[in-house]
């Protein structure tokens, strides 16, 4: 069976079939139907192929539910099934969750791609909640409407008279009450299923387990060490590997000193891979001595030779901008002819950078793979999309999907960089040679070298403003590599300028690019808000006001910036040597406002962010604690990319190897005080994960501006740009 999961070194879930027959009780699988993900009963699913168990419930009142959300930190194994669980009415203390098999066909959601309606089980773009949260319901109610069924033929009553506690059916009339396991002792599951409503699901005000902030599945087992991520894995015979990949990016390995390496004590086998060379040993520590000692001939094809970022950035891009001739993609262009920019009572022009950003996910990129007597390849990963990486791992591999076993665990931190499987693909290349199980290890040095970063951007903005002093005219130019990596976040929906022109300039340098945290979001965002702040120093305007009188705000986003001018008392005198500065913040649906509080030592030219507010309308949110936590992990993670973190590549070659220098946030830098309030809505959740992140490029650069009357242009806002902004 293409998809069990029988790890040897424990069993995280379980496959589709055994589920299906080893289960009493109760168990509803799960098929694909045309609106998504339906509920059927087991007779169903026997002649079914792409069946699978999403619940059961056991005699002794347990209930499994399965959850198809990759774990990487952010809750979202918990959250999804929440949704079913309070349609269900179930006791949460008597849910356990089970990782769901890599079959988007039955556990993914509705999605479209490249034009096309599809089924993913990708969590990245904080989908994870926001995208199941429908159907997840729908199947709740449900099983609630079997049981509820089984119930009052057992007793004789209509179904009318009953109602339900958690994971108990209640008959008022006779106080007679049955735990949903006594049901699932008798009960048997109709077909098809009895069909749910919109009006028949929850109101906002009846729900008990959505909203509240129940215990996170995988918290106790990352407390008491049990967790298991694929790094922990260990197979019979099992043998460790780890690659150098070409220095230059993209570039192929020609030849190496095969014979001294294979002759140092512990190696197994040398393996030649497209991209570099594989050191296989029988402990980490003898693959490690071994890579040290590794002389690799590159050849000729090397893409990236000669690229230089710093140089594109401050040279090439500009001259792009002001070539006529460069082909332009345009991304929106809206009620504009140019005309209002010529006879605009004033016009504003400025160009805004950014510099490459590294994932610096905490767990080293690693997997785990074996090839098995059947032909079949096993592969033990932490994927945030395991229908694409098992798609993808078959593909470069040569086999049927069928043909590959997916093992999901925990996730380390991910943040795009996980989406894509290139490491394991690594290790089952490795694994087919040396006709063994592999662990690959890739060091901190070489996921740097081998990064896959989010793009570095040259963005000109440009705004034209009537006598009034209202935003009438919006241009923007960005310049960069990764195509649509470049595109996240800059449109502006959240205000109504009525004129917008927004175009793409790209550029190719070979260098591996990736979606990160918010993609495009941070750059674009920094660009926009920023550039709104000039004006508004221009116009001698308050931010806030600037904003409210001259950008037509939505009313969504008057109310995120309502609320966290009331969270911060914007008007309110700081501290000396303290300043505050706002931005807006949007992903995934959602729409925020943020505000920090910095101050700046004279000394190092460090900036120090000792507040942040920021107010978020999310929706629905499911878990307010989790939610919380996503959030402050964005505004962790924008902080550092925003002060800190910069990879630039010369000649091809990254230039940094390790944390030492690329500098991340430490502990004692993080701000004293960070405040998140959610709007009470009651619509569909949207997405939070990354709504953390894209507001403090702006914000820190606002700050500075208010504290220094000197303006930021270049992120991150290293010590030796801040020295310079003030010189300039």
């Amino acid at each position: 069976m293409a998809t069990q999961n029988n790890s040897p070194a424990r069993m995280p879930n379980t496959g589709r079939r055994a589920f299906l027959q080893t289960a009493s009780g109760l168990t509803f699988a799960v098929a694909l139907g045309g609106n998504g993900l339906a509920l059927i009963a087991p007779a169903q699913a026997k002649s079914a192929r792409d069946i699978s168990a999403w619940v059961r419930i056991s005699p002794n009142n347990q209930i499994t539910i399965v959850s198809p959300a990759a774990e990487m930190g952010q809750g979202s194994m918990t959250g999804v099934p929440m949704a079913l669980a309070e349609e269900l009415d179930a006791d949460w203390s008597k849910v356990s969750l089970e990782m769901a098999p890599a079959e988007p066909a039955i556990y993914g959601y509705n999605t479209v791609r490249r034009g096309r309606p599809g089924k993913l089980m990708g969590i990245f773009g904080s989908r994870a909640v926001m995208k199941y949260f429908d159907q997840m319901r729908v199947a709740g109610a449900q099983v609630r409407k079997v049981l509820l069924a089984s119930a009052a033929q057992k007793w004789a009553v209509p179904v009318t008279e009953l109602t339900t506690e958690p994971s108990v059916v209640v008959h008022q009339k006779s106080g007679r009450r049955m735990t949903y396991g006594e049901i699932a002792a008798f009960a048997t599951v109709p077909s098809p299923l009895p069909s749910v409503k919109p009006t028949e699901l929850k109101k906002k005000s009846e729900f008990r387990i959505i909203g509240s902030s129940v215990p996170r599945h995988d918290i106790p087992e990352k407390v008491n060490g049990t967790a298991q991520y694929s790094i922990d894995v260990q197979l019979p015979g099992m043998v460790y590997a780890s690659t150098v990949h070409s220095p230059v990016q993209q570039g192929h390995p020609k030849s190496w000193n095969n014979a001294a390496v294979r002759a140092i004590p512990g190696v197994i086998d040398v393996v030649r891979l497209d991209t570099g060379i594989a050191v296989v040993a029988g402990s980490m520590e003898h693959v490690l001595e071994a890579r040290d000692a590794l002389e690799i001939t590159w050849d000729g094809i090397r893409p990236a030779e000669g690229y230089s970022s710093e140089t594109a950035l401050e040279k090439d891009y500009p001259a792009i901008i002001e070539d006529p001739s460069a082909g332009a993609k345009i991304l929106q262009k809206k009620g504009y002819d140019g005309a209002v920019f010529a006879t605009a009572a004033k016009t504003f022009q400025q160009t805004y950078r950014s510099d490459y950003g590294y994932h610096a996910q905490m767990e080293p990129l690693n997997a785990v793979a074996r090839f098995n007597d059947d032909g079949t390849l096993e592969v033990w990963e932490g994927t945030q999309a395991p229908g694409i990486s098992r798609n993808y791992i078959a593909r470069a591999m040569g086999l049927d999907r069928e043909q590959v076993i997916h093992h999901q665990h925990y996730l380390g931190g991910g943040f795009g960089r996980r989406s894509i499987s290139d490491y394991t693909v690594e290790a089952a290349h490795i694994a087919r040679q040396i006709k063994r199980p592999v662990k690959m290890i890739w060091t901190r040095e070489e996921d740097i070298a081998h990064g896959m970063f989010r793009p570095q951007v040259l963005i000109r903005m440009e705004a034209a403003l009537d006598p009034r002093g209202t935003v009438v005219g919006w241009r923007q130019c960005s310049v960069g590599d990764g195509g649509n990596l470049l595109h996240s976040g800059i449109k502006i929906p959240y205000y109504r300028v009525p004129n917008q022109h927004i175009e793409r300039r790209g550029t190719s340098h070979n260098i591996r690019l990736k979606h990160w945290r918010a993609v495009a979001h941070p750059f674009n965002v920094f660009a926009h808000e920023a550039f709104i702040d000039e004006m508004a120093a221009a116009t001698a305007t308050d931010p806030l006001e600037f904003r409210r009188r001259h950008l037509a705000m939505t009313p969504k986003a008057k109310r995120v910036f309502d609320r966290v001018a009331a969270m911060c008392d914007w008007s309110a005198k700081r501290p000396d040597g303290r300043a505050i500065g706002l931005s807006i913040s949007e992903r995934s649906g959602s729409l925020g406002a943020g505000v920090v509080e910095i101050s700046l030592d004279a000394a190092s030219n460090k900036i120090r962010v000792h507040k942040v507010w920021i107010a978020v309308d999310a929706g629905i949110v499911v878990q307010p604690d989790a939610a919380r936590r996503n959030v402050e992990s964005g505004v962790i993670y924008g902080l550092s990319s925003v002060l800190k973190e910069r990879a630039t590549i010369v000649n091809g070659a990254v230039a940094q190897s390790n944390f030492h220098d690329y500098e991340v946030l430490r502990m004692s830098e993080a701000p004293e005080e960070i405040h998140v309030d959610f709007l009470d809505r009651d619509t569909k959740p949207t997405g939070i994960g990354e709504i953390g992140n894209p507001f403090i490029g702006a914000a820190v650069a606002n700050a500075f501006h208010k504290l220094t009357g000197k303006r930021l242009y270049h992120m991150p806002f290293t010590p030796d740009r801040v020295e310079a902004a003030l010189k300039a």
